[in-house]
């Protein structure tokens, strides 16, 4: 299942890639919607609303360990399409120790800092207890996480996606049997969910280190992989730290715009007696990431696909591929935006059994803004991953900070004079923001980059240059 990406045909290589990769970014999205699902099903509406309002603190930490993960990994990926042995292992052997530094580091921060976020985001009182209860127990369990994304990432760069896929539907089918279990019969609540979670994704991660040593040489490290040389962590650190923090740039705008839906529905109930903003935001957004997944697999094929061909240096199949991508994407966009708009909000029943018309009609509000405007989003996925495969990390992290500041601004001054539909627009407002400049800087360093080429059968221990 390893596959090289710097031969053969960038249009059949990135959508064979992006299948396995599709199915367990839907897999992942039920992963995390059965939390809301059966806690809405099973506890309230209310409850739904917690799990749903700490979606912008989990992408701050979750988000920046993915980030993590992902970086180390284009290490990896420029290694294995150089044909560089040696330099695959000691790249896992040196994205692992770093991992488990990340880890202690992340977990003790999260842990303590996730009460003082919601109380900061005005987290309405009724949902908050709830609230902290679920978010606090994912935390805790960081590490799982961790591990389930290194390894995840590690896979993917050596062409194969279909792996993590398997352990992921595992870890999937553990997570709504274990949610049953520990919320109806075990009787803990919303802390049940959290704790399904973290045990699916320990047991799915274990299973996947334990399965790619196993099934691939190349990942069995030697005594000599597991130095630490400064350099090379450098190396790992530079890609992987702006991937991070871009990550988690783009959760501040999420839990900015969460701080002003919430600020918003305690104005709302103080008017009208009653608000369901905050549920119907939370189940629209589980409904929006669901429809989403396919522009996002196809920027993450585009990261390893760009990664192994840099290494190569193929600078022109990198072109031909985002050619190839960008058919793909726009397609898909154009179909999910139709979907989303005629059926998205019959999904919404399928989130808690006491359904409220306005949580109806809210929810459909959400999905039909944000269901116009995928194909932006699909763009923002491609020229991200691929400037970030390529190593160039530092233009994708400044487009995470234009889409914070534009996401916090449209939510709070067009939450006023338009109300929640203005707080609606904030996310696809902020994708153009942050598309703009990322489509520019691709341009510009592939064509820096497309001095840089060789020949498609030579391979070197040493990837193309930096791009600056």
């Amino acid at each position: 299942m390893k596959k090289d990406m710097t031969s053969g045909s960038p249009f059949r290589l990135i959508l064979l890639f992006s299948i396995p990769l599709l199915i367990g970014n839907v897999f992942q999205q039920l992963y995390s919607m059965a939390d809301t699902i059966i806690v809405g099903n099973t506890i309230s509406a209310k409850a739904l609303g917690a799990v749903g309002c700490t979606g912008g603190i989990s992408f701050l930490v979750i988000g920046f360990v993915q980030g993590i993960t992902s970086g180390f990994s284009v290490v990896t990926a420029q290694r294995f399409g150089a044909g560089d042995e040696d330099g695959v292992r000691r790249s896992v052997g040196t994205s692992i120790l770093l991992c488990v530094g990340v880890t202690v580091v992340v977990t003790a921060i999260s842990v303590l800092a996730c009460r003082p976020l919601l109380e900061l985001m005005s987290t309405p009182a009724d949902i908050i207890d709830d609230a902290y209860s679920y978010i606090v127990v994912i935390f805790a369990g960081i590490g799982a996480t961790v591990l389930f994304n290194l390894f995840s990432s590690i896979l993917r760069a050596l062409g194969d996606s279909l792996t993590p896929l398997v352990f992921l539907v595992i870890a999937c089918i553990i997570n709504v049997g274990l949610d049953f279990a520990l919320i109806l019969w075990g009787g803990m609540g919303v802390a049940g969910a959290g704790w399904a979670t973290v045990i699916a994704q320990l047991i799915s991660g274990v299973l996947c280190v334990i399965y790619s040593l196993i099934r691939y040489p190349i990942l069995r490290l030697k005594r000599s992989d597991w130095k630490l040389n400064l350099r090379f962590c450098w190396e790992h650190l530079r890609i992987a730290l702006p991937m991070a923090f871009q990550f988690s740039v783009t959760a501040v705008g999420v839990i900015v715009l969460q701080s002003a839906l919430n600020g918003f529905e305690i104005l709302e109930k103080a008017r009208l007696g009653e608000s369901y903003a905050v549920a119907a935001f939370a189940a629209a957004s589980k409904i929006d990431q669901l429809a989403t997944q396919p522009l996002l697999s196809f920027g993450v094929a585009m990261a390893t696909y760009s990664a192994q061909n840099y290494g190569a240096g193929r600078i022109d199949r990198i072109k031909a591929g985002v050619k190839s991508c960008s058919i793909l994407s726009t397609c898909f966009a154009v179909a999910g935006g139709v979907l989303m708009n005629l059926f998205g909000k019959n999904l919404v029943y399928l989130f808690a059994t006491d359904i409220h018309p306005d949580l109806i009609q809210k929810a459909q509000t959400y999905l039909l803004i944000t269901g116009s405007f995928y194909t932006v989003l699909g763009f923002l996925f491609i020229f991200r991953n691929v400037l970030q495969g390529i190593g160039s990390s530092t233009v994708p992290l400044i487009a995470g900070f234009i889409e914070l500041v534009l996401r916090s601004a449209v939510a709070f001054f067009l939450a006023g004079p338009a109300g929640y539909v203005g707080i609606c627009f904030a996310g696809p407002i902020a994708w153009w923001g942050a598309a703009i400049p990322l489509a520019i800087a691709y341009f510009v360093v592939i064509r820096r980059l497309g001095n840089y080429q060789r020949h498609p059968t030579q391979h070197s221990e040493e990837p193309a240059p930096q791009p600056s």
